[in-house]
């Protein structure tokens, strides 16, 4: 896993302010790249849910809209958001559009991918709505690739023995 800490990276939200993954700092953090025109757009729902049944024990959900993938996240931000709330009632944050790879990979990016998966892979984000569980220290210690539902067994445990509560 990662020895560093992604708490001095910045990001833009979806509403176009200026925030820092140092905000979470003490909080785990789940990120993921997520779309809205995905066949895996479903896990909105599960990923809500994680937010919502873990809040109180210090777990932030951010979603990270990304057009990477097949162009299956092509609005806008206010259509993003007019999309996640309506249709599935999000309420976990999210950033404004970005690249999870290629030469204009955010920084953010840059950091989580060279973290390896359950099966030692590192590299690129291979499809919308991969995870990547980061520890209140700001250490990137899981990540989990598209198809791990949010509700699954190794992703709930991961994110039980990072919470801080």
């Amino acid at each position: 896993m990662s020895n560093g800490s992604v708490h001095d990276i910045s990001f833009t939200t979806i509403d176009g302010k200026q925030a820092s993954m140092a905000d979470y700092a003490g909080h785990a953090v789940l990120v993921v790249n997520v779309a809205s025109e995905c066949g895996l757009t479903p896990q909105y729902e599960g990923l809500q849910e994680l937010a919502d049944d873990f809040r109180d024990r210090g777990l932030f959900v951010i979603g990270f809209p990304c057009n990477q993938f097949m162009g299956q996240e092509p609005g806008d931000e206010d259509a993003i958001k007019e999309f996640t709330s309506g249709k599935y009632g999000i309420t976990f944050p999210l950033a404004a559009k970005v690249d999870v790879n290629g030469p204009d990979r955010h920084p953010l990016y840059a950091e989580l991918t060279k973290v390896a998966d359950a099966d030692g892979e590192a590299g690129d984000v291979q499809w919308n709505f991969e995870k990547f569980l980061i520890s209140p220290e700001g250490e990137v210690v899981g990540r989990f690739r598209p198809k791990v539902e949010p509700g699954a067994p190794e992703l709930v445990e991961a994110l039980e023995e990072t919470l801080p509560i």
